[in-house]
């Protein structure tokens, strides 16, 4: 049907169509269809395979069409197919709303290498999401520093047909996980990445003999626009009161439909556990891109408490933060909102976004270090 079928009625019908026979595929005929050099790739190491997130760095296929991560919904969403005494993410109810058998073992098997244990059902909850979130973000990025090589990135999955722990990136009932506002920042047309060097990269054995840990960070732009772009780029090495210790700032020019990798930046007498990389891109002088990146896996960060405070004014609610604070979630406790950007970092700093759709009047907001 679809090596002989198909393709005869499109010659037929609609010779101009564009026609590929599978997915995964290098072109037909089973013909090695997850060969990295030809085609697209489905690949599941990291989740089904229980691979960290590092190691989509170590392949540069030509099209990524399938990859994901689980994480559960919000609490509003899991209320509303659970009781109070099933709300433990290994009771029967929790299971059996569920996409992927044992997987809330595999979550926090993730979780172990990432977050400190969460004190409640909630933080749980939140913690998975910024799991999800990391994971697609950090293959989506290293195969956009690579453009050229791999051409194109679509994860499993958008959205759900009931509300259950799954790849989505939005829940059954529309609510946006972390995942979704995080692919609205690595999907921009023009973005800033960094490929960061640490722990997680090197060694993850916090009993392991004294070895030279490399702390670095090398930052890319990329930009899918059809016009070239100039760009200034500013870097920060912080602490965890988001105090600058080293900064720099660099004039990029990126050609339309391209990837420009910068210059790398070492940090030897940096601490792992105390310090960490900030990176902004700005195009005209307004913020477009950026994010941070720490040199051990969060659980390892002395984060400092930032105190997050909330106001808000004519659709719009500015958090602000008095130390680094890593995934910022602003929720609404009276009602469902959409915002124009959520689960996004903060060096000790204030950002306004607004609301693009719901209403509400009482807003929270919490970030990893909550997760204790």
């Amino acid at each position: 049907m679809y090596e002989y079928l198909i393709p005869s009625v499109l010659r037929q019908y609609d010779p101009e169509r564009f026609y590929w026979p599978a997915s995964p595929s290098s072109g037909g005929g089973f013909d090695q269809p997850n060969d990295p050099n030809r085609g697209d790739v489905h690949y599941w190491d990291v989740w089904h395979g229980g691979k960290p997130f590092t190691e989509y760095r170590k392949f540069f296929f030509r099209y990524a069409s399938e990859f994901g991560f689980q994480s559960f919904p919000c609490l509003k969403t899991v209320e509303s197919f659970t009781l109070p005494e099933d709300r433990n993410i290994f009771s029967y109810i929790m299971e059996k709303h569920q996409r992927n058998d044992a997987a809330n073992g595999k979550i926090m098997g993730y979780l172990a290498q990432t977050f400190l244990y969460p004190h409640d059902f909630d933080a749980m909850l939140y913690a998975s999401q910024l799991l999800q979130a990391e994971a697609i973000r950090y293959g989506v990025e290293h195969w956009r520093r690579h453009r050229g090589r791999c051409m194109g990135a679509v994860y499993w999955q958008i959205n759900d047909c009931w509300p259950v722990a799954s790849w989505a990136s939005i829940d059954y009932f529309g609510r946006w996980k972390a995942l979704h506002y995080a692919a609205k920042r690595f999907f921009a047309p023009v973005l800033l990445s960094c490929a960061e060097e640490g722990t997680l990269t090197q060694n993850t054995n916090v009993n392991a003999q004294p070895f030279a840990l490399t702390k670095s960070a090398r930052l890319n732009v990329s930009n899918e626009t059809r016009r070239p772009v100039e760009a200034e780029v500013r870097w920060a090495l912080r602490d965890p009161s988001g105090a600058i210790l080293e900064q720099g700032t660099e004039r990029v020019q990126t050609p339309a439909l391209s990837a420009v990798w910068l210059q790398n930046h070492d940090f030897p007498a940096a601490d792992e556990h105390r310090h960490y990389f900030s990176y902004e891109l700005y195009l005209d002088g307004q913020w477009t891109s950026g994010g941070s990146a720490l040199f051990c896996a969060p659980k390892h960060f002395v984060f400092e408490d930032p105190h997050l405070t909330l106001s808000v004014q004519d659709g719009n609610i500015t958090v602000s933060a008095s130390a680094y604070a890593r995934g910022v979630e602003i929720i609404c406790e009276d009602g469902d909102v959409l915002l124009s950007d959520n689960f996004f970092d903060l060096n000790a700093e204030s950002r306004t976004v607004s609301i693009v759709r719901g209403q509400g009047t009482r807003f929270k907001a919490r970030s990893v270090y909550d997760i204790r």
